[in-house]
């Protein structure tokens, strides 16, 4: 058995540091997840998909599904926050999409409206 004594303040001081860590870890793991790049429409697989910036760009008579009011912040894969520029999407692991966005695999959100 070991004879170190550990003080109480040592012992306080340190879980508050521990308790103070795990915050400013998720903060960073939060930031490190905004600073995603951006998919390139002519990335191969955003090709493939139709994927563009700018949902009011979308030709339609190439996408019969299109239908105005559809786009990335209202579509069921999109995992960015509501009102943000820019966020994920389940179809572009680590990478973001612009939430003007569309893409032909558009499906709408549970909740939400075209518009």
């Amino acid at each position: 058995m070991s004879d170190v004594r550990i003080s109480r303040r040592s012992l306080l001081k340190g879980a508050l540091l521990t308790v103070a860590a795990v915050p400013a870890a998720s903060l960073l793991s939060r930031q490190a997840l905004a600073a995603n790049p951006l998919v390139d429409p002519n990335d191969a697989q955003a090709k493939s998909l139709g994927y563009v910036h700018d949902a009011t760009k979308v030709d339609a008579k190439a996408n019969p599904n299109f239908k105005a009011g559809q786009h990335c912040a209202n579509c069921i894969q999109y995992t960015g926050k509501a009102g943000d520029a820019e966020g994920g999407c389940n179809l572009f692991p680590g990478k973001n999409v612009k939430a003007a966005g569309w893409c032909k695999v558009w499906v709408l959100k549970p909740g939400a409206s075209l518009g």
